[in-house]
This record gives C-alpha cells, structure tokens and sequence, in this order.
C-alpha cells in the first residue's frame, strides 16, 4: 500500500509476481473495509507491506493487524529507483507489494494499539509544550532588551522563575503612561501568562507519562539513571508488539547504541553509530551521564576502561550499548508479566 492522507493505493500480487489488481481507496473506516475486501476476493493474504506505517498508513496497519494480518514496513524504492523511472502512486503500490513478495520488506509494523504508543502521543504534546514555553521565554528577555530603562533594572537581577513570576504582575498603566511602555508590559504579562500555562501542560503531562510507566513498566524507572521521559522514548522506539524486534542487539542498532567497526590494517576501532533513532540515542547518553554521576559501579568501569587506554567517548560508547541490553531485557520481562522475578540491579559491562 502506498499511503496518503485522504487516500491510499493498493496493490495485490500473486506468488509468483505477477500484478492482480491495483485500485485506490478512501482513507476513511470505510476504505479500509472496502479495501480488505477487494484485497481478499483474489485469494488469502499471507502478507501485507504499507509504506509510512507510522504516520498516514497508522491507522491503516492497525486495521489489518486487527484483521489478523501479517503487516511490515514496506521501504521506499530510494532516490536512486526514482532517477531511473518515472513516478505514481501505482507504481509505489507495486513497488511496495515487490519488496514484500521479495523478502526485503520485513520489519513488522508497530501495533500502536499499547502503552508505548500512548507515551508517544504524550511526549510529541510535552516536547511541544516545552519548546514553546522556552520560545517565549527568549521572547520575553528580547523584549526586555529595549524596554524602559526603569522596568529593566527593575527585572534585569532576577533569575528566569522569579522574571515570570515579576511579569505576571505587571499593570499595563493608565492613559497618562507612554504607549510604548503599556505595549511593553501587556506584552510581558502576556508571554509570562503563556509560560505558566505551558509550564501546567508540560507538568500534567510528565505525571501521566510517569503514572503510565510506572503502571506497565514498573522495572524500568526502578534501574538507576532512567527517568520516566527516557524510559517513554525507548519504549516508543520499541514499539508495543515485542516480536518486531530480534533481540538486544537489533534494539541497540534501531537506538543507534551498536559499535561499528571502524578498522584498517593493524588498527582495530570500533567508532560510534551516527544511525538509528536520534531521540532513543540522546535518551540513553543521559542515563549514562546520571550513572556516571551517581553509580559507584559505573564510575569504577569509566576508570578502569579510561586506564587500558580507551577515551571518554569509546567508554560512553560501551556504556551505552549495555544501557540498551538492560532496557531491553527489563521491557521483555515486564511484558511477560514475571512480577515474581526480583528487578534487575544496576551493573556494568565486563
């Protein structure tokens, strides 16, 4: 399926290649039926690629699966393919049910019907509300910047909380005032107004992602250095469905967390992975940091790989590869529901 915003285009091929029937549907619950129903009148479906499954083709993936399904990710032909012919929405339907009858689609798509999913819709609403509240913080000392020179010394010693909180209390003055100087302070109140309401959202959503982890995944937030937004983002990045992924090591790689050899003749290197999800990548470098800072065990590691030689960033490297067998490991273990099994100590790798 190539998939849109209003519509999608399906096509259906046979085993052994050959084109069925390809037609366009509606991106409404009414297509998805009527295109499960067109797709099954040429035969049983074994398997079903969608291109975008984690945005337009979302709701899609989720139907089929509830249809029992076997949906994957079905990638773009890639910039090369497109300089070579022309470009269409049939022609990508094809192309997308080619590399799912090839065997190169085939990574599962996420259920999205879980609790990683629902962290996901609370962080993109919290990160959102965040870079907000930041950007009108610097809208608010930019402005203060060429304000009055009596309003500025007045607010220019105090620190980012106690400035939104001075603003907040700002009377914009009556007719008598300068103009300019009314149109300053209403300002001011306005953007430390948008900041407190930010700030609220930002903090009611923090207690519902970390009710939500705390309930599913009570073993994560208890390992040292993973917070509740950290342990939200690998979640995210897992997905809900744990046979998406092979094992640890494929999670590492998808976190960008997985060495790459990087050797020539007598120098044997492994550098750092600049692939995989950025987000799920940052998340682990900052429970590495808070161990680094608070556990005496990873401390000790940093020191004992710092004297064989190894630099800070080959050492964070390490830390971080096992950061992400830990995580995995936790998740697996919270999903088979073994409440009996003691939570996982912190350590380091050996």
């Amino acid at each position: 399926m190539d998939t849109h915003r209003d519509f999608h285009v399906a096509a259906v091929l046979a085993m052994t290649g050959r084109t069925l029937g390809i037609e366009r549907f509606p991106a409404t619950a009414n297509g998805y039926r009527q295109l499960f129903t067109w797709a099954c009148q040429w035969g049983d479906i074994r398997c079903a690629g969608v291109e975008s499954s984690g945005t337009y083709g979302a709701a899609l993936s989720r139907y089929l699966l509830s249809q029992g399904i076997e949906v994957v990710e079905a990638p773009g032909p890639g910039r090369s393919a497109r300089c070579r012919r022309s470009k269409s929405d049939r022609a990508d339907a094809e192309a997308a049910a080619r590399a799912v009858l090839s065997g190169r689609a085939h990574s599962p798509v996420k259920s999205g019907s879980g609790p990683a999913e629902t962290a996901r819709i609370y962080i993109v609403a919290k990160d959102s509300a965040v870079k907000a509240q930041r950007q009108a913080a610097n809208q608010l000392k930019a402005i203060l910047v060429t304000a009055d020179p009596a309003l500025r010394e007045e607010l220019a010693t105090l620190s980012r909380r106690a400035l939104v909180r001075a603003c907040l209390e700002l009377s914009e003055g009556d007719y008598r005032t300068d103009p300019v100087v009314r149109a300053t302070r209403f300002t001011l109140r306005a953007l430390a107004e948008r900041i407190e309401q930010l700030r609220a959202q930002a903090r009611a959503l923090e207690c519902r992602l970390t009710d939500l982890i705390q309930c599913h995944h009570p073993r994560l937030v208890d390992a040292v250095g993973i917070g509740p937004h950290s342990a939200a983002v690998l979640l995210t990045v897992m997905g809900d469905n744990s046979d998406r992924l092979r094992g640890e090591a494929s999670f590492a790689a998808l976190c960008g967390a997985s060495p790459v050899e990087y050797s020539s003749g007598n120098r044997q290197h492994c550098r750092l992975n600049r692939g995989g999800n950025r987000q799920a990548n940052a998340a682990l470098h900052r429970i590495v940091l808070s161990r680094l800072r608070w556990d005496a065990r990873t401390r000790a590691y940093y020191e004992r790989r710092v004297t064989e030689g190894k630099t800070r960033r080959e050492v964070i490297r390490c830390l971080k590869r096992y950061v992400a067998r830990e995580v995995y490991r936790l998740v697996q273990e919270d999903r088979r529901s073994l409440s009996c099994t003691p939570a996982l100590t912190s350590a380091v790798p050996r």
